[in-house]
């Protein structure tokens, strides 16, 4: 049963920046469900309006079976959100963080107590909770941040970018307490633009960009789809369009291979039973003088299904992790 469904979802900016075109999409009750896609894709744009920041322009999204436009409250009560930057009070305890955001949603001072023990627990935070929340490491902040979200028992958690900044060993941690999370009944709508955080996560995903979805499915069917193993055929960095689209026409002509597409100074193509047309392929190269600077085959990733359904690798833009917040979130973290 579906828990959240787009339909027709569309947001116009003023100037006529169309940042989400018409996209449909719908996610299962219990299910990771992401977007995939770079910096200004529509991801945000989409989260914001699901959460109810942010007005549509057009279509509709429902979440639990209730319009997000129409009754925003009834929306609010049943959803977490954790967006990029981190919305904790650095004067207040981890502890009294949690506590202020439980009795802002109108829990007693005893409940709020009893659940912000609770998540301190399960963010592994118990051994800080009576520190200042300034001091906490970025990795810290953004797991009390997560836990924020998380005080009022939601159905939904929205997170946008949750691991945006992290080292990679807080990243995975983070992946761990995600799955936890999820197994324990709560539906997880995510965005991200890291491909192993979309193939280790995410049940579906929606690979999204300039505003609209491309395609949709399980990491392992998208990469499947594929139809086989992928060739990059890399040429020197002084190579230019010329010897670029020769090598294109090349392997466009090698039997078994489909999906041809330029990137920068390489080719990649996909290869149907790569181990035993392999061979085929550089004999080819070979025999057109391609001047190859390197050779590689591997299994299909998400970013090669990305790069055959918009022409383009993933553009990752790194954000680096602010020392702090300036100003404080005095206010009900929905």
């Amino acid at each position: 049963m579906a828990i959240l469904e787009a339909t027709d979802l569309v947001k116009v900016y003023t100037g006529g920046v169309r940042a989400v075109d018409g996209i449909n999409f719908s996610v299962e009750e219990g299910e990771v469900f992401g977007f995939l896609g770079p910096n200004g894709a529509g991801k945000t744009t989409t989260i914001r309006i699901g959460v109810t920041l942010l007005a549509l322009t057009s279509g509709t999204f429902v979440i639990d079976g209730i319009d997000v436009q129409r009754r925003p409250e009834e929306v609010r009560r049943r959803i977490g959100y954790a967006a990029q930057s981190v919305g904790i009070d650095d004067d207040l305890t981890g502890r009294e963080n949690l506590i202020l955001q439980g009795r802002l949603h109108g829990m007693s001072n005893r409940e709020a107590g009893a659940k912000a023990d609770e998540l301190l627990g399960v963010i592994d935070l118990e051994d800080a909770a009576g520190r200042r929340a300034g001091t906490f490491s970025w990795g810290m902040r953004k797991r009390l941040d997560l836990a924020q979200a998380l005080v009022h028992h939601p159905r939904v958690l929205f997170l946008d970018e949750p691991t945006t900044g992290l080292d990679p060993q807080n990243r995975r941690a983070l992946w761990t307490y995600l799955r936890r999370l999820n197994q324990s009944g709560v539906t997880i709508f995510l965005t991200t633009q890291y491909l192993e955080e979309a193939d280790v996560l995410c049940g579906r995903l929606a690979i999204i960009d300039h505003g609209r979805i491309k395609i949709e499915g399980s990491p392992g069917d998208l990469k499947a789809g594929l139809g086989g193993d992928m060739v990059t055929v890399t040429l020197p960095r002084e190579a230019g369009a010329g010897p670029l689209e020769h090598t294109r026409a090349v392997l466009a002509g090698v039997d078994g291979c489909t999906s041809v597409s330029v990137h920068e100074n390489s080719v990649s193509v996909v290869l149907r039973d790569g181990g035993a047309h392999l061979a085929d392929l550089v004999r080819a190269l070979d025999a057109a003088a391609v001047p190859v600077a390197r050779l590689e085959l591997a299994e299909p990733t998400l970013d090669d299904v990305f790069l055959k359904h918009t022409g383009e690798r993933l553009r990752v833009d790194e954000v680096r992790p602010p020392s702090r917040i300036s100003g404080h979130r005095m206010r009900a973290r929905t």
